[in-house]
């Protein structure tokens, strides 16, 4: 396997996916999410507990944003391949000189530069919003730690349903649902406390959205204890499950069949 293949595959992806709808799915909802949501339960919420300080709400939303690229991120990396196969792209490519493996390390670059760009300009917006944002070296290194394999979980799971998915409006459904279902059954928008009911409790626990939430946070805070080195290690393992099942489901994919 060449990586140069899967970086030229990779900038193909960028510059086909760089259209105005994909950028306002990419930016425009989260840059609501934070307008409104931050603005409109900021002024209900005195402050939330974060390890042993409390925060504004607008700074607690602020992380959960950021981490909330790495879904829609993924989101692109499924519709990619569904593209790629309904044009014969996909057919196209596996004919030149690149392999499949490179195809999918070419989306899963794309997938981890877009999820990086997108939480670039949220970390942007919300500085503005808030009047400025500070946080350490160690902070960024975790923030873009979790970035990265918070977007390769989202993106093998995505590609995996789009890799099973019998046609594009299905899968398109799916995803949908799976958009809002996994951003808002998480603590991208609010913290869980021992007053949420016991089954939003532990659907939240299962959501691997609330690991890369929860961790980018502890990055913007700069709070560095046992929780986060659990909450690395359970991402990480999800992470590597859910790249496994995509590659198991990426090598069923026949070229030719849409």
């Amino acid at each position: 396997m060449d990586i140069s293949n899967s970086i030229r595959l990779a900038k193909r992806n960028i510059l086909v996916n760089t259209d105005p709808g994909t950028l306002v799915f990419l930016l425009m909802m989260p840059t609501l999410y934070l307008v409104f949501m931050g603005y409109m339960f900021g002024s209900l919420i005195g402050g939330i507990a974060v390890g042993s300080s409390k925060i504004a709400y607008m700074n607690f939303l602020s992380p959960g944003i950021v981490s909330f690229q790495t879904l829609t991120a993924g989101a692109v990396a499924g519709g990619m391949l569904w593209s790629d196969r309904r044009y014969g792209m996909f057919e196209q490519i596996l004919s030149c000189p690149y392999s499949r493996a490179e195809y999918l390390l070419g989306i899963m670059f794309t997938t981890i530069a877009l999820a990086i760009f997108g939480a670039i300009i949220m970390i942007i917006i919300s500085s503005l919003l808030i009047g400025g944002i500070t946080f350490g070296l160690a902070g960024l290194g975790i923030i873009m730690l979790n970035l990265i394999v918070g977007s390769i979980f989202w993106g093998a799971f995505l590609l995996a349903l789009a890799a099973i998915s019998k046609s594009n409006q299905m899968y398109n459904s799916i995803q949908v649902i799976i958009l809002f279902f996994a951003s808002f059954a998480s603590t991208v928008f609010y913290p869980i406390s021992g007053s949420t009911p016991a089954a939003l409790r532990y659907t939240v626990a299962l959501n691997p959205l609330t690991y890369i939430a929860d961790t980018v946070r502890d990055g913007y805070i700069s709070l560095f204890n046992g929780s986060l080195i659990v909450d690395e290690l359970i991402l990480l393992f999800a992470t590597i499950v859910m790249f496994m099942i995509a590659l198991l489901s990426y090598r069923t994919i026949k070229i030719g069949v849409k």
